[in-house]
């Protein structure tokens, strides 16, 4: 049935049209923008994923800079430490031509003086962009990715960049409370050349007569009425049983084997006496001294000195903490020592020894030695005459020394000095290595990461245009195809529009 009220094929060609014209103006819009998805209206799900990502590129191009702002600084610090080894390791040359007595120790000690100064000039050069990680101990964070989780929760991750301190600053004390990782022990190991013990040893020989008394008297207490033995074996046993049962002389160590009877004196700040007689002729004792600087008699009666001479720094194995302090008291001076970030007990024997060697007290040499279990010991002789007070401490909550701790310290114009020096620049030297070592790791991991960074923002970059960009070559197609539909359409809705004409042609 035809009518001329209602053009059902008119509104069929005109819903085509229309149809036609929407997915081409699409389509036009897909190839002038380049994108499938260009408006949260094109499909909102995609939009907004591509857009998170679009944003977690813009962060990691932020964090790219970062990085190579980072790695510039670490850079600048690496080189610092890596010229700071080199100078140390001049001036280890000019200590080590210091150990001859037949050279110009005043000229050595200006070259030494000078290459200090100039690395003192070094480590405060040693900035970028105002941040010197060759100076202090607080770490630096450099950011280095963004990192969403499943919930879209976005946290930084950063690279922790320790602060190597090459300064030779001395510290502060801290005073926030003991560590309680210090003791000391006195008149126990005699620091020498042999490495003996502080100890007199008594050799008993024993007469034809085998008959007797023998009287050994230990500062103010005599034991009376040892019994001579049938040999000199028997009777230094006999003596070591009298001393070692005598409550007055609990400050004595006695030990020995054979015909020796070895004493130690294990009391703090003093010195002994010892004395022996025999009621026979026949039985004599010879004493010889192990330490320094005591008499050796051998007669019938004797005396000898045992003194007092070597104490040690217990430092007990306990983590250190930046602002540990430790001191040391020799007479009256103090040497002091405050640790750094990640240091352990070594450095810090290392780091005491280094102050005392550099207060230069007469008599008074150092050793450290490793007393098992991560605890250390500073050994600290005194070779002088009479009494020297002796004490240490600990604290915590100081200002950290430098990693150089020492090095302005070092003089090589007298014999101890220059051998106190050899030591105590090997310290020095490792110190430097090891800062140089760090940051070339950390500049190594920044690189790594730099690279990874710029990797996945090609990748994001990628997964968004997965997601948005327009398939060209498709919409081009499809453009053509689209154009020859409009213009079907077009032409199908005019033969529509006609239809009412050809029914007015049946009232002609």
């Amino acid at each position: 049935m035809s009518s001329i009220l209602t053009n059902t094929s008119a509104m069929v060609a005109l819903q085509t049209l229309k149809s036609v014209n929407s997915s081409l103006q699409e389509t036009q819009s897909q190839i002038s923008t380049g994108k499938s998805v260009a408006s949260a209206k094109d499909n909102s799900a995609v939009w907004a994923i591509s857009k998170s990502m679009d944003s977690d590129v813009k962060g990691f191009m932020a964090i790219s800079e970062s990085l190579a702002l980072g790695e510039s600084t670490v850079a600048v610090a690496r080189n610092a430490s890596e010229t700071v080894t080199e100078l140390l390791t001049e001036i280890k040359g000019r200590i080590v031509a210091a150990q001859e007595s037949n050279v110009d120790r005043s000229k050595i000690q200006t070259d030494i003086d000078e290459l200090t100064d100039q690395i003192r000039t070094v480590v405060d050069a040693a900035q970028f962009n105002g941040l010197n990680l060759v100076k202090g101990t607080e770490s630096v964070d450099i950011l280095s990715s963004l990192d969403r989780s499943s919930a879209g929760v976005v946290n930084a991750s950063n690279i922790n960049v320790s602060r190597q301190d090459l300064t030779d600053s001395a510290g502060i004390y801290g005073s926030d409370g003991a560590k309680g990782a210090t003791s000391v022990v006195v008149g126990v190991t005699e620091i020498d050349s042999t490495g003996e013990d502080n100890q007199v040893t008594l050799t008993a020989t024993v007469g034809s007569a085998s008959t007797g008394t023998i009287d050994v008297t230990i500062g103010t207490e005599t034991v009376t009425g040892i019994a001579v033995g049938a040999d000199a074996d028997e009777t230094a046993n006999n003596i070591r049983t009298a001393l070692s049962g005598n409550p007055d002389l609990a400050d004595i160590d006695v030990s020995g084997t054979g015909a020796d009877i070895i004493l130690r004196n294990t009391a703090s700040f003093s010195d002994f006496d010892v004395s022996w007689s025999s009621s026979e002729a026949a039985n004599t004792i010879a004493a010889a001294n192990a330490g320094e600087g005591a008499d050796v008699t051998t007669a019938q009666t004797g005396t000898t000195t045992l003194d007092k001479r070597a104490e040690r720094v217990v430092l007990a194995a306990t983590t250190v903490a930046s602002g540990d302090s430790f001191r040391a008291t020799i007479g009256s001076e103090d040497f002091e020592y405050v640790a750094g970030e990640g240091e352990t007990m070594e450095d810090v024997a290392r780091g005491l020894k280094a102050a005392i060697d550099a207060g230069d007290v007469a008599d008074v040499t150092t050793q450290i030695q490793d007393a098992g279990g991560g605890a250390w010991d500073v050994l600290v002789d005194y070779g002088g005459t009479g009494q020297i007070a002796f004490a240490v401490d600990d604290n915590t909550g100081g200002t950290a020394s430098g990693g150089l701790f020492g090095m302005g310290d070092i003089n090589v114009t007298t014999n101890t000095g220059a051998s106190n020096a050899l030591g105590n620049i090997e310290t020095l030297i490792q110190n430097s290595i090891d800062a140089a070592a760090n940051f070339g790791s950390a500049e190594g991991r920044i690189d790594i990461q730099a690279e990874f960074v710029g990797k996945l923002m090609d990748s994001l970059r990628g997964g968004i245009g997965s997601l948005v960009d327009a398939n060209m070559e498709e919409a081009s197609a499809r453009l053509q195809a689209l154009q020859v539909q409009q213009q079907l359409a077009t032409q199908s809705l005019s033969i529509a529009n006609q239809a009412p004409q050809n029914i007015l042609a049946l009232f002609r």
